[in-house]
Parts: structure tokens; sequence; C-alpha cells
């Protein structure tokens, strides 16, 4: 911590980062596109779904009075005088004693109010199902309906209403669907489908420059040697900000000199991200940069990992200055990039990780005024700590199943102590 002349607490970190929160504007998108989005405004049928009442069953439609009375050793006769399949309606009305043949989802036929279930009607063939007699007949004249069952026998009856599905059953018109700052699920894409709609509004996505500096990187898929190392940073970063709604631009490793550096803080983005250089050696450029070209907020958290930390602004853009070290830009994105990229693109600022109680194993001791980033792991049901140190140790990330926080006005916490662990799967 050397070298700032202030710690920011956390707090007072995420307190500067919220003031300059806001959802990004909306566009509209295709339906195709739209799963996985945030809805900019509610969402409100203007139409009842479905439009009609229908079949919810294979079967007759008919007057429900004409089956009164009717069982197996009492079957009642009705006339067949026609057929309604789903998107093609009978086109005239029907009266007692007569029926039409339905198929689940038709349009119910004016006059008829029940559907009596092909279970329990007869043809005059025997004791066997009149609507699978016809429906065979139907498909041996390629379609078309035998005149072969145009007499059935009801043998049993149905009240007024049966095995209709009403108008507006599923939607009715004037109802909200969804609410904005939804975040669309496949069922939200099909409701909003079967109300007519080809397109959503949403929030637009933030779009992010990601700028990983360090002369001693390597770029991915190339094995580290000598003296240099391959970049881990970018990669995670990209998933990390694409997971929470981000368009990323990342198109190669940045090296440490001032034009390079510049050029790319001025990136056509809502946010930067930089890590490497954030520090205040000789070689971090990056927080000069900022408070040369925009406003440098924050520069030195009181937490570990991250402490060197910056947070500023270049115009509209939202700059985020991350240490190097990869515990430490993996945590300073959980706390503060992580958090600006969600309530850009319209979702809770809250982090995307479940959380459980467990109980410690082991004693974390972190000092007052600083919090600490404690990774664990659970052996069995008990929670084992496997670092607040190391911020260059990725790996111990990849062991890890989560992260307990130790806050600012804490000690630590005691063996045998509950805590809230954060599970990163």
């Amino acid at each position: 911590m050397q070298g700032f002349a202030r710690r920011h607490t956390v707090k007072a970190a995420l307190a500067w980062l919220d003031a300059q929160l806001h959802p990004l504007d909306a566009e509209d998108v295709s339906l195709r596109a739209a799963a996985g989005r945030v809805l900019a405004c509610p969402v409100v049928s203007h139409v009842d779904v479905p439009g009609f009442d229908r079949a919810t069953m294979d079967g007759y439609a008919v007057v429900a009075d004409s089956t009164e009375g009717a069982t197996a050793y009492n079957r009642i006769a009705l006339k067949v005088i026609g057929d309604a399949l789903p998107g093609s309606p009978f086109a005239r009305s029907l009266s007692r004693g007569e029926a039409i043949r339905i198929m689940t989802g038709a349009p119910i036929p004016a006059g008829s109010d029940a559907v009596l279930p092909a279970e329990v009607v007869e043809s005059g063939r025997g004791a066997s199902s009149a609507f699978a007699e016809a429906t065979a007949d139907r498909r041996s004249l390629g379609g078309g309906w035998s005149d072969a069952t145009d007499e059935i026998f009801a043998i049993s009856a149905v009240s007024p209403g049966k095995n209709i599905g009403q108008r507006g059953e599923d939607i009715v018109r004037g109802t909200k669907l969804l609410d904005d700052r939804r975040r669309l699920r496949p069922q939200d894409i099909g409701v909003m489908s079967s109300i007519g709609l080809a397109q959503a509004t949403v929030f637009r996505k933030p779009r992010v420059r990601l700028v990983i500096t360090g002369n001693e990187l390597l770029p991915t898929g190339t094995a580290p040697h000598d003296f240099q190392i391959t970049d881990a940073n970018g990669p995670m970063l990209a998933a990390l900000a694409e997971r929470d709604g981000a368009v990323v631009d990342f198109p190669a490793l940045v090296r440490d000199e001032a034009d390079a550096i510049r050029a790319a803080l001025h990136a056509d983005a809502d946010i930067i991200i930089v890590s490497g250089g954030s520090s205040v050696g000789v070689e971090d450029l990056a927080p000069s940069l900022v408070a040369a070209h925009g406003e440098l907020a924050v520069h030195g958290i009181a937490m570990r990992p991250s402490s060197p930390t910056g947070m500023g602004r270049i115009g509209e853009r939202l700059i985020f200055l991350l240490p190097g070290n990869p515990v430490s830009a993996l945590c300073a994105y959980d706390f503060f990039a992580g958090r600006a990229i969600r309530v850009l693109g319209g979702r809770p600022s809250d982090w995307p990780y479940r959380c459980e109680s467990a109980r410690l194993g082991r004693k974390i001791s972190s000092p007052i005024g600083r919090l600490d980033y404690a990774r664990v792991r659970f052996e069995g049901t008990v929670l084992e700590p496997l670092s607040v140190s190391g911020a260059s140790v990725l790996s111990s990330t990849t062991r890890a199943d989560g992260f307990v926080i130790v806050d600012e006005d804490s000690e630590g916490y005691a063996a045998g102590s509950d805590v809230t662990v954060w599970l990163y799967a």
C-alpha cells in the first residue's frame, strides 16, 4: 500500500461508482436475439390468447343437452355434419342432435357448448372408437373425412363448457405480462411471440474495451518461455464481462507505452477496463493518463487483494484500472467493473453468484480497516480457507469453490464460525 496518498474504503469507492451508473438507452431487437437481454419497458398484451374458444381434447363438438342420459346401455345417436381442425373452423352452426368432429386446438363451432371426448363415442360398426375410425378413414382419403361414420353414439354425457378452452384463457387483453428490468428467458420470448410481437425493447448492451498491458505478456495460445508469461487476464475478463451482458472489444495486448495506452483509453466504448500498470510505480502509466485526460476519482482501495485499483472517467467513458495480478483483477472486476456493466445493461448490481451459509474449519484473520476477499473450498460440509494473499496465484481460484468477504470493521472469523460464502458456480 506504500505510495498511495489515500486509501479509499470499499464503501466509499462503491458510493462514487453508483453515482455514475444508470442504464443505457433502449433499442429494439428481434425476438430471435432477445433471450438474455433486459427489458427496457413492460410488455402488455393487446390481444386475447387464444382469441377464440377452442377444443382441449380430440372428439366431437356437441350441444351438451344432446348427451343428457347417455350411458353404455343407453346410447344416444348424434349426426356428424362436418369437421373442425386447428386453423380450419367449421363454417356453419350446429343444432341439438348434431356433432362436429373436432381436433385439439380447433375453434369451437357456433351452436356447440361442449366437446364429447373421442373415448366415449361409438360408431354404428360396433363398440369401438368412432373418432379413431374416422381419423383412419381420413388418412386413407388423403386428408378428407369419410362419410362412413356420419352417425355416432354418445355413451357418456358432457356438461356445458366441458373440454373447451375459453377465449383469453391464457392471456387476457390488457394484461401486463412482463415487467421492465426483467432478463428475458426462452419462455418469455415464446409468450411475446404469442401476442404478435416480433421485437423486444431492451437496454443496449454496454460496450467494453479491454486494455491488457504488460511488455512481459504473450498472447493467448502462446506457451510461456524465457522471462515472459502468457496473458490470463484478457480471456478471463472478457468471459466475465460477457457473462454480465457486455459486448467486448479485445483486439490485442497493449504495450506499456504512453501513446498506446492513451489511444486505448479513448476507444469508442462505454467502459474501458485496463489490466496492469494500475499502481504508483514508474511504469504504471494508466493512472496518470486518466488523471491528465479526465478524472481519476479513486486510486488505491483498502482491500486485499486489489488494493491498487482505480476508477475514473474520460468524457462519457467509465475507466476501471485493475491490477495485473490475476486474482486481484478478478476481485476488482467483481467489486467494481462487473457492477457497472450490469447496471448499464439494466441488470441488478448484485453479484451473479449464489450464496449460502457454511461453517469454517479454520480461522480467517484480517486487520481492522481493510476488506479481505478470502478464497475458500468445501471439505465435505466444512469450509476451508485457501488463501487471502497470493494475488498472482490464479489457480487458487480454480481450486476454490467460492470466496468469503471479511468486512473492514472485522478482524476475521474464528474456526467454527458460520459465514456467508459466495459460490463461483
